[in-house]
């Protein structure tokens, strides 16, 4: 039980940790900013202009966790606007600039800040507010229904997952790859209780949000161990911050005999508790 919670606790407190050491400057490269500000016309923007010492590629971190690409291509001058909303921002913010010059190399500049001016209200359907907040973290904690073929019988199960890092390298919506860690439990089987860790891999889609193939080890701690093959379908936005999803699920064992059992399940994917790199 102790080791249970010293674990849970460095969950918590690795974001914290990973967020005061990205403030620091770091690197070779001269970042000059030039113009850092919101607009005050709608729909609010924040606009971004810097330049460089030499030509890089660029791209900035949003109050720690958001990654937007700024410069894909090499250049000195580096532009970039873009609408509160996409960045989730309803109050000051930081953010800190990292560029990469032709051999990859990477510089980052110091943590800078941006304030909202004194008259600057945000609307009040796109102000969540406290509630909504409390509201949403509440959404999030319920766990997802699944629906289990094992045995050639059917059962009914609950899972909770929980995505512990994300990678990110372009855009903002969503990482290129995660780690996870879930808990499912599934009704009236001998084998109810298992723990899961695994990664997935977001590829973006037109005609969905993305498709993510995934890989878990599972165990049950009594033995019973194996591993999880599985597709997730993002299908669309609520509120820009949960995902609506559906996912397959196939578990199996690595021995002989081993026994396997399909899930079908739905959920919803939001990154509220991760690590974002």
């Amino acid at each position: 039980m102790r080791s249970i919670m010293t674990f849970l606790i460095m969950i918590y407190l690795l974001p914290g940790v990973m967020a005061q050491t990205e403030t620091a400057s770091s690197g070779n490269i001269d970042i000059m900013v030039i113009d850092s500000f919101i607009t005050p016309e709608t729909p609010n923007k924040f606009v971004l202009s810097f330049f460089t010492s030499e030509k890089c590629s660029s791209k900035i971190i949003v109050k720690y966790r958001e990654i937007i690409i700024v410069s894909e291509n090499l250049t000195e001058d580096h532009k970039l606007s873009i609408d509160l909303k996409k960045i989730n921002a309803q109050s000051d913010f930081n953010y800190q600039i990292l560029v990469y010059d032709s051999t990859g190399a990477e510089t980052r500049s110091e943590l800078f800040e941006v304030r909202m001016s004194d008259g600057f209200v945000i609307p009040e359907e796109e102000n969540p507010g406290l509630f909504s907040i409390c509201l949403g973290a509440v959404v999030f904690a319920i766990p997802s229904p699944v629906y289990v073929i094992a045995d050639g019988k059917y059962h009914w199960s609950l899972n909770k997952e929980i995505p512990l890092i994300n990678f990110y390298s372009a855009g903002y919506n969503y990482p290129s790859g995660y780690f996870s860690i879930g808990y499912s439990h599934i009704f009236d089987t001998d084998k109810r209780n298992f723990l899961r860790l695994g990664y997935k891999q977001v590829i973006r889609v037109e005609w969905i949000k993305y498709i993510a193939p995934g890989l878990e080890a599972f165990t049950d701690l009594k033995g019973f161990n194996g591993l999880s093959t599985e597709l997730s379908f993002g299908l669309f936005q609520i509120q820009n911050v949960f995902t609506f999803y559906a996912k397959y699920r196939y578990n199996f064992q690595l021995i002989a005999n081993g026994r396997n059992f399909q899930e079908i399940s739905v959920g919803l994917y939001s990154n509220f508790f991760s690590l974002n790199l």
